[in-house]
This record gives C-alpha cells, sequence and structure tokens, in this order.
C-alpha cells in the first residue's frame, strides 16, 4: 500500500482535519499490533480522519525493575515499520536518549519526547538532526509557556518539523490535571496534541504501578478538542486489562470509534466558519 505523509512546513499534515495518534503502549508482538493497526486504521479511515500509529518500542520509565520493557529494540522497530507499510500510514515512537534518535528515526516517521525528558537538550538535538517530525511531550512540571524553548531548540537545530503535546500537569503526587488554557499558548510555537490517556494516569502508586481514569478519556478529549488542539493521542487494546504497560489508562478497541466520531464533531464545530 502506498504511504500517505504530506508534511507542510511544520511538519503538519492534517490538513484542517484532526490529527490521531493511535496504538497501544508498547510493541508487544506482531500479532497483537498488526491486530490493533487494522482496526485503528479501517476506523480512521472510516471517518476521513489522518492516523499515525503509535507504539512505544521500549519502556523506559517504569516504576518497578520487573516491569515490561519491551521485547527487544529492534525486533520492536521493525514491527512499527511493518505496520507503515502494510497498512500506508506513519508511524511513531518514543526515543530515551540521544543515541537512540538516528536508529528510531530509520524505521518510523516521528520521533516522540517523553515529557520527562522534554528539557534534555542533547536528545532535543539528535532528535532535530534525524530530519523527521518532532513531537515533544509537554513535561508534567513545566508551565505551557516554557514550551517554547523546546520548541527553539529544535528550530535552532536546523527542524522547523515540531509539534508539542499536552499530557497533564502534576497535582499533588498521585493525580494530574489537564490546563485547557494551554493549548492557545502552545499552539503559538508548534501544532499542539492532547494526550487524552496519559493525562488521566494516577501515578506513584504503592504497589509500583500506575493507575488511572479511563471514563474520564472522553471527557477529556472533547474539553481538548474545544480549547483548540490539533489533534489526539490515545492509547488504545482489546483487553487493557491484560495489557503489559499502561492498562490501567487505556481506551478499550472497541469504543475507539465512538470517541473519534464524537471528537471529530466538536472538531469540526469549533472550527466552522
Amino acid at each position: 500500500m502506498d504511504r500517505e505523509f504530506e508534511l507542510n512546513q511544520s511538519g503538519w499534515t492534517a490538513d484542517g482535519r484532526l490529527q490521531v495518534i493511535a496504538g497501544p503502549c508498547a510493541i508487544e508482538g506482531r500479532e497483537i499490533v498488526m491486530q490493533i493497526a487494522e482496526q485503528v486504521v479501517q476506523v480512521c479511515h472510516d471517518l476521513s480522519l489522518p492516523i499515525i500509529f503509535k507504539g512505544s518500542y521500549r519502556k523506559a520509565n517504569r516504576s518497578r525493575l520487573d516491569s515490561f520493557s519491551g521485547i527487544g529494540d529492534e525486533r520492536a522497530l521493525e514491527i512499527l515499520a511493518e505496520v507503515g507499510q502494510r497498512f500506508g500510514v506513519a508511524t511513531t515512537t518514543d526515543i530515551h536518549s540521544a543515541q537512540e534518535a538516528a536508529l528510531a528515526a530509520s524505521y518510523v516517521d516521528v520521533l516522540q519526547i517523553p515529557a520527562f525528558l522534554c528539557r534534555q537538550t542533547d536528545l532535543l538535538v539528535a532528535a532535530a538532526e534525524t530530519g523527521k517530525v518532532v513531537n515533544v511531550k509537554k513535561g508534567q512540571f513545566l508551565s505551557p509557556e516554557a514550551m517554547r524553548h523546546a520548541v527553539q531548540k529544535i528550530k535552532d537545530s536546523g527542524n522547523h518539523k515540531v509539534w508539542l503535546t499536552e499530557r497533564g500537569t502534576m497535582m499533588g503526587y498521585q493525580d494530574l490535571v489537564v490546563d485547557m488554557r494551554g493549548f492557545p499558548v502552545m499552539k503559538q510555537w508548534a501544532p499542539t496534541i492532547a494526550d487524552i490517556t496519559h493525562s488521566l494516569q494516577q501515578p506513584n502508586q504503592q504497589a509500583g504501578v500506575t493507575g488511572g481514569r479511563p471514563e474520564m478519556i472522553e471527557t477529556i478529549g472533547k474539553a481538548a478538542v474545544a480549547a483548540g488542539a490539533d489533534g489526539i493521542f490515545v492509547e488504545t487494546h482489546p483487553k487493557p486489562s491484560e495489557a503489559l504497560s499502561d492498562g490501567a489508562n487505556m481506551l478499550p478497541l472497541v469504543k475507539l470509534p465512538g470517541l473519534l466520531s464524537k471528537l471529530k464533531r466538536v472538531h469540526e464545530a469549533v472550527h466552522a466558519e
């Protein structure tokens, strides 16, 4: 299948439509990833929404040493590349060190900078130098205004294909909130996406496994799109309770069509003349 991933100057692809970034938290194996990708791509095709398929090839930020971290870097990246070729879609994954940038860039279209690492200059520069789109998640500890510096680091490195993603701000030790004022602020510097699943995490649980509020995904999604988000980032799985990572805040795959249909209508209403 021919791939459709046309970029404008800022690396944006959606052409006025709501951009969707969706997939499982982690690359758990080829069979489950292909199952998820087939359904995610079909849903977005039916709704005429642009889709970028996501999946972490390695989970570096784990609460416990025995938590799932991956199936092997190159094996997972090869699965992501196969999704892109088989379904004709763009793909993205997160990187955690400057040394990972070139490797990941040889397999995917968009490099994601994790929120906890959004101030790491060497990482941002290495990602920028690959020439790929760089999607920087806002740190849970930063104001929206502070993200202009992350954008500038990438642009000063010669890459103007940069996006930002809001994923919530720490509220105490075990909860996150999304400040809707951040979307118009960050959109001054780059297309801005709402991560509507990670922003509902409840981190730092005593058991060492992150909790979540998945029943609030639709609420956060509607509010973020109404506030001006250019796209949404959502992690989804056929059986979140059996997912190897972040199952507590993932959307059941069966609910994806209804969610995206509603968010598309909100987006169209916001942008109606």
